[in-house]
């Protein structure tokens, strides 16, 4: 399948025009930190309600030993979905850059923090090459001159460590933080550990292009609902 008719940043950009925060929901099954997040729920149609209550993109996470995601998690929810669709993998070769692409994603994370810099540039080019967006993750200063200095689709502020499989206790202030230091003009997407409305229209109006939100939206007794609040909600 190709990639979504909408890049995954115009999407969020159009979100931002329409007065909706942009927003990145997301599929995950399981956290080290969470435990269970889907509850017997059917993955597609869990990212069907998060679409029509108002995400602008969906996150599908699928690194299976500790997220118990699959490449055939993303095929499903892709085929499911008219919006863009961002993976979330530790990834690491080419080829599943290619694959990326052929399960119908139109962005692939890199994470600058697990990845040797030479590796990180080569699969940057390849998801050129193949047409989809990267969204490039950091989570302190060292890791943010670095990427810097690439010619970035968007840059990821992962508010918590996933070298500690996001088992540490961070917060929207990660970002916050970073952001001071980002020139403008460079899209950024706050990453995990927003956990309200409020935090999510703070870090909008300190900047952020993207928000991506998962266990706050997982964990909600009514997932259309909070995606709705999230999105286009008073903040409270």
């Amino acid at each position: 399948m190709d990639p979504r008719p909408c890049r995954f940043s115009a999407a969020l950009d159009a979100a931002r025009a329409a007065g909706r925060r942009p927003l990145i929901t997301e599929i995950k099954v399981k956290s080290p930190k969470e435990g269970d997040l889907l509850a017997g729920r059917d993955p597609v149609i869990v990212a069907r309600h998060m679409v029509d209550a108002g995400a602008a993109c969906v996150s599908v996470v699928t690194e299976g030993p500790h997220f118990g995601g699959s490449p055939e998690l993303l095929r499903a929810v892709a085929a499911a979905v008219p919006v863009p669709i961002l993976r979330k993998d530790f990834v690491t070769e080419p080829a599943q850059v290619r694959e990326t692409r052929a399960l119908g994603a139109s962005c692939l994370l890199l994470m600058v923090a697990m990845l040797e810099w030479p590796r990180l540039l080569e699969l940057h080019e390849e998801a050129r090459r193949c047409g989809i967006e990267t969204l490039v993750e950091v989570h302190d200063e060292q890791e943010l001159e670095q990427a810097l200095t690439l010619d970035l689709d968007l840059l990821g502020i992962n508010n918590r460590d996933i070298r500690q499989l996001e088992m540490d206790e961070g917060g929207p202030s990660k970002t916050l933080e970073l952001l001071r230091r980002v020139p403008a003009g460079v899209r950024v997407v706050s990453e995990s550990a927003i956990g309200s409305p409020a935090q999510a229209q703070a870090l909008v109006a300190a900047g952020a292009a993207g928000l991506l939100v998962g266990t706050a939206i997982l964990r909600a007794s009514d997932v259309g609902e909070a995606v709705s609040r999230f999105a286009m909600g008073e903040v409270v």
